[in-house]
């Protein structure tokens, strides 16, 4: 688990356009869009690769844009408190680092290209879910200088199959097979130390003047204990949805190392047993943070791996997509990988290889038919979509679910699959419960428009499962319900805390 000392694995690095190396240019510029951390980034290493390579200084470029859809004081906030995190730590000292928030729509055209017309090699993000692909393609189009996209998601490069994997036990096969390969081939921890880079120039004036960076004002307002935005007055300024307000905690990869450290030392020794408990709060809630970039896949394995003590001769030899005995780690650590690797990377599979991840039409052949042939079921309740985000249907349980996404930008784990599944039966026709379930995980999660929770909602009507005995509404999709929820998990101190 090492740093890779030949690079960056070759597998991870696309060229996006047919435009040269540009030698007898000045800089060399990582246009960071998703890894947004200076830490276990792939990304981040092949610029400096390229800026040693060329001997030539790294500019880091990080632009929010205003118009992105669900753009909102949330998911600005948690990008902002990154951002913030990002300036206070290069201070200008190993490469120079250009913030750029977005006034107003189209304000930051023209700001890429105008970097990159100063650049030897354009180096950014694979990511491959969201807007961020298309953006990747329209930018291809137009510079005149190469851009490598680097893929830094997960333990497994999205390229190293071309297979699409229907159920998670294939996955895993799949996984025991190919991924030890992949266990020595980890990103540096910290990419910029090491032999100094050249000395980066300021922002040039004319750079500067149409595009300043960010404000203090936007980077670091005033703030509570809890973490939530006062007097966010930058904020109020941007034509982003000011209905959806902060969450009551701090984005950035400060916060985010803090939250593993404590998963880590306080909840993993009780994760393989009361993960499931909203009560024990035993689950890593780390998602908002490895959906943002502010940290790593690899960083979090490396800390469960030395928790552990492990290392990578205690993998079973073993390939049969059994979910527990083949890393050689506890109980707990290995169910915790099973979510962190198999579950989030299936997602990022299907989400590389496909481009109707989130559509009804990429659910299993058996669900789609089944759902159809239960859409006219009569339904006990029924919502529309403002019922639902209001959290004003008639079960307590759903209701306190809603509430903890509207106010925390998350679900506890166990409670989203009930979420997802309510929503199904209280919809007039499952086409209708897909869309809301966007919509609300869209708008108001901080972990939303994300392969893993794409992933998390198609399974709510079928994807990666089987098919069950025929029930009304459900078909043979599997079905869930407060009362066995509420017979099954605690949930005492969490009604306490969302019931309203």
């Amino acid at each position: 688990m090492s740093g890779d000392t030949a690079g960056v694995p070759a597998i991870r690095v696309r060229i996006v356009n047919d435009a040269p190396l540009r030698r007898d240019r000045g800089i060399i510029l990582y246009w960071m869009t998703a890894f947004r951390r200076l830490d276990a980034n792939f990304a981040l290493q092949r610029a400096v690769e390229h800026a040693r390579d060329l001997d030539r200084p790294l500019v880091l470029l990080e632009a929010l844009r205003c118009d992105y859809r669900w753009a909102s004081n949330r998911h600005h906030r948690f990008v902002l408190d990154g951002m913030a995190d990002q300036r206070n730590r290069l201070g200008g000292a190993r490469a120079l680092y250009h913030p750029y928030v977005e006034p107003s729509p189209g304000a930051g055209k023209g700001l890429l290209a105008a970097w990159a017309s100063r650049a030897c090699i354009v180096v950014t993000d694979d990511w491959p879910c969201f807007f961020l692909p298309r953006m990747l393609e329209a930018a291809a189009r137009k510079l005149d200088v190469r851009l490598e996209a680097v893929d830094s998601n997960g333990l497994l490069p999205l390229r190293a199959t071309e297979r699409v994997f229907r159920t998670a036990r294939s996955f895993r096969r799949f996984l025991q097979g190919e991924l030890p390969a992949w266990l020595d081939r980890f990103p540096d921890e910290h990419p910029l130390l090491g032999d100094p880079l050249p000395g980066a120039p300021p922002i040039p004036p004319q750079i500067a003047d149409r595009w300043p960076a960010a404000s203090e004002e936007l980077l670091e307002p005033g703030r509570t204990e809890a973490g939530a935005g006062v007097g966010d007055r930058g904020l109020g300024s941007l034509p982003i949805d000011h209905g959806v307000p902060p969450v009551p905690f701090r984005g950035g990869a400060v916060a985010a190392s803090e939250v593993l450290s404590a998963f880590i030392r306080e909840r993993l020794p009780r994760y393989a047993e009361h993960r499931s408990d909203p009560d024990a709060d035993a689950a890593s809630g780390l998602s908002p943070w490895l959906h943002f970039g502010h940290v790593s896949a690899h960083e979090v394995f490396r800390a469960v791996a030395s928790r552990e003590s492990w290392s990578p001769d205690r993998i079973s030899d073993r390939t049969d997509g059994a979910r527990e005995g083949w890393w050689g780690m506890s109980p707990e650590a290995e169910a915790f990988l099973d979510e962190l690797v198999t579950w989030r990377e299936i997602g990022f599979n299907r989400c590389a290889l496909t481009d109707d991840f989130e559509r009804w039409e990429s659910l299993p052949e058996w669900a789609r038919d089944t759902l159809e042939e239960h859409a006219s079921d009569l339904r006990e309740w029924s919502y529309d979509e403002g019922t639902f985000e209001a959290a004003a249907t008639h079960d307590e349980v759903w209701n306190a679910a809603q509430r903890q996404l509207l106010g925390e930008g998350r679900i506890h784990n166990h409670m989203r699959m009930l979420w997802g599944k309510k929503i199904l039966e209280w919809s007039e026709h499952p086409r209708d419960a897909l869309r809301v379930m966007l919509h609300l995980n869209d708008r108001w999660a901080v972990d939303g428009r994300d392969p893993n929770s794409y992933n998390g909602i198609l399974w709510c009507l079928g994807r990666y499962d089987r098919g069950w005995p025929q029930r009304p509404v459900f078909g043979k999709v599997r079905s869930m319900s407060s009362e066995a929820t509420r017979r099954k998990v605690s949930l005492e101190r969490w009604l306490e805390q969302w019931s309203g």
